[in-house]
């Protein structure tokens, strides 16, 4: 299996060099070649199969012979351990046809577990192998961080340094970031809001020489790995209510596009989906491109769902890719007008193409309130703000078809707006119940690219 830039200027690579790289060299993101498929009868036979075993069977296709068979069983094995939940991503009925996917049961509290846990695995056997060392930045709208950090904290191989948004994150979410004491991880608070941290870490890899200085690594949902490692739980979760045997619908809290294009993936591997479901806050540009074929940033509001406080949405560049028949050229031209001018308009053929795998829904400030309300009474369940919306658009959204909300995150990373919506406050689990008695770490730094570089390059010498 290769891998390719969505801008179509940056070499192939093998799946190892597209992990250890992040973002390609001409500021696309890598995808594979093509998509490997499954056929029903293979699907079928997921179904009573451990969640490790599926997902030996889902990524095998796209790794090449980066791992051997048995090495990568042992990966797998080892980044799942940790979690909480037999199944690992369990799922429990919401309503008669509605289901939630619990994505929580992590080290973290958050659907980034799943991933993040499985690159720190693959990071730690293929730099062993080499003997090379690298740096990792990531920028994270809250989660993403913490979960980086779980993964990669006191690896002799790597640094990791992660950008947040300052005063714009839970704090939980900040906490779980600035606690961990080992040597090789940093947490910073970066004046700005996520795409400022975001547009800071692109910067980064465009600049070649800090780039190589530093062998500057990625772990957001820019690297390929991320999303490769999301795409079993589509088929964990379809299969357990009857898949292939019938369609399923998936309802997905949307903020950089990496979880919902993890279910195109799925989709586009053979895995029979009804709808995807393109669930936002206020912070609606993915709805509206759906609505009207304009991607337009209108500037980030803060919300109480901050993961979802996005305007650049990452991983559509993916998406952007197939919609245009794998146009390299024109992907440029696209993304290079959202950074110029802050827009683009895609053509109709790529609109309806989109329509056609996607539907979208918004949730206001208010509305996300009276969803977790309205859930709690009719159902006993607590969710977070981004599964609530999640959860209200899936209501919305219902078919015939059985529907699936991904919830993404614990609700006791956000307790103080679940508390001022219905009353209850959601404790941290045993784990994490001195989370707020320990010292924090932090560097508040400028949304400016060499003053991040300039303190990624003193934590280094450090």
């Amino acid at each position: 299996m290769k891998y390719v830039s969505t801008r179509g200027r940056a070499p192939e690579l093998t799946f190892e060099e597209a992990m250890l790289t992040g973002l390609a060299r001409d500021g696309g993101l890598y995808v594979p070649k093509e998509w490997p498929t499954f056929t029903l009868e293979t699907i079928a036979g997921f179904a009573g199969k451990r969640y490790e075993d599926v997902a030996f069977e889902v990524m095998k296709p796209f790794i090449g012979d980066t791992f051997k068979e048995a090495e990568f069983r042992q990966i797998i094995q080892n980044a799942y351990a940790s979690f909480q939940h037999d199944a690992r991503c369990p799922i429990v009925q919401l309503d008669a046809n509605h289901y939630l996917l619990e994505l929580f049961h992590g080290p973290t509290l958050a659907f980034k577990d799943v991933a993040m846990q499985l690159i720190g695995q693959m990071f730690e056997v293929a730099l062993n192998r080499s003997g090379k060392r690298v740096t990792i930045v990531g920028a994270t709208s809250g989660d993403t961080g913490s979960a980086a950090i779980e993964a990669f904290r006191g690896l002799d191989a790597v640094n990791v340094f992660i950008m947040y948004p300052h005063g714009r994150v839970s704090e939980v979410q900040r906490r779980q970031m600035t606690t961990p004491i080992e040597d090789n991880v940093h947490a910073l608070a970066v004046d700005g809001d996520f795409d400022t941290c975001q547009a800071l870490l692109k910067d980064m890899f465009n600049d070649f020489e800090f780039r190589d200085e530093v062998n500057l690594a990625g772990v957001n949902s820019i690297n390929w790995a991320r999303v490769l490692a999301q795409v079993v739980y589509y088929f964990t979760s379809a299969v357990a209510l009857g898949s292939p045997g019938r369609k399923v619908s998936f309802s997905v809290p949307t903020g950089n596009f990496g979880d919902i294009f993890a279910g195109y993936v799925a989709k586009r591997m053979g895995l029979p989906i009804d709808r995807l479901v393109i669930a936002t806050n206020q912070n609606d540009i993915l709805h509206r491109t759906l609505q009207s074929g304009d991607h337009s940033k209108t500037g980030v509001v803060s919300s109480i769902s901050p993961s979802m406080d996005i305007q650049v949405s990452s991983n559509y560049e993916r998406l952007v890719f197939d919609l245009y028949d794998r146009e390299g050229a024109a992907v440029s031209q696209l993304f290079e007008a959202l950074k110029d001018t802050g827009s683009f308009k895609l053509s109709q053929g790529a609109l309806s193409r989109m329509a056609g795998e996607f539907d979208s829904g918004r949730v206001s400030e208010d509305e996300t309130s009276a969803a977790i309300v309205g859930f709690h009474k009719r159902t006993g369940e607590i969710l977070c703000p981004h599964s609530a919306i999640g959860a209200k658009i899936g209501d919305e959204m219902m078919t015939d078809a059985p529907m699936i909300t991904l919830a993404t995150a614990h609700p006791a990373k956000f307790p103080v707006a679940v508390e001022a919506a219905c009353g209850v406050y959601p404790p941290l689990p045993p784990h994490m119940a001195d989370l707020f008695d320990r010292d924090e770490k932090v560097t508040h730094v400028s949304g400016d690219l060499a003053a991040v570089e300039a303190v990624i390059r003193e934590g280094i010498a450090s």
